[in-house]
């Protein structure tokens, strides 16, 4: 499985955000995408994700075959909403989305476990904290496979022990050939990773 970017532009409210973007990555690689606000981080990981339209080049998956025939169905995109509902407990929220996107190795239960909340599934999503939401919404990664993982700002609202957490769980995804393009402005401890800095806002 192989995810390429060649000559990639994207647009935000008609004007052009970036250009000339390329990059390849392999199962098992990482891409950590750094800039400044307004540089376009969030713009491309959207458009990999199929949420906003290429403005110019191409983004495309090899290898995917039937399981994953596009980059849509390849991907989690965790953007920096949580997209959970408040009303419903985590549990519900995870399972929701397990249903939807079909299962993944692990269970709801142990989900919450590997993000450090074991205890804490029957209480509503909007009772947690900010940081707790977080954790919440990674453990979606978990509860369904998918081999792409799309994070922006990831870590946002993490502690540092919950940093230390993620960075393990990015480290065995990609161990097990899994494929990450994260953005942040922050370390994320991913090592090895391909580095691409977007230029200055226009």
């Amino acid at each position: 499985m192989r995810l390429i970017a060649e000559n990639l532009g994207g647009e935000r409210g008609g004007e052009t955000v970036f250009s000339g973007i390329g990059f390849a990555l392999d199962r098992g690689q990482a891409l950590v995408v750094t800039g400044p606000n307004g540089s376009g981080k969030s713009t491309l990981l959207r458009i990999i994700a199929s949420l906003l339209p290429v403005a110019e080049g191409s983004v495309l998956l090899e290898g995917g075959g039937e399981a994953f025939p596009s980059i849509a169905s390849a991907c989690h995109y965790l953007g920096h909403q949580n997209a959970m509902k408040t009303a419903l407990s985590v549990v519900e929220n995870l399972r929701f989305w397990r249903d939807f996107n079909g299962g993944g190795e692990i269970g709801v239960e142990e989900a919450l476990e590997t993000v450090g909340l074991g205890g804490i599934g029957h209480l509503p999503f909007g009772y947690l904290s900010t940081g707790q939401r977080r954790r919440a919404a990674i453990a979606k990664l978990l509860v369904s496979h998918r081999p792409l993982w799309l994070l922006d700002e990831p870590t946002a609202g993490l502690d540092s022990a919950s940093e230390a957490r993620f960075a393990g769980l990015m480290g065995r995804h990609c161990a097990a050939g899994g494929m990450i393009v994260a953005a942040t402005h922050l370390p994320l401890g991913l090592e090895g990773a391909q580095a691409l800095v977007m230029g200055q806002a226009f």
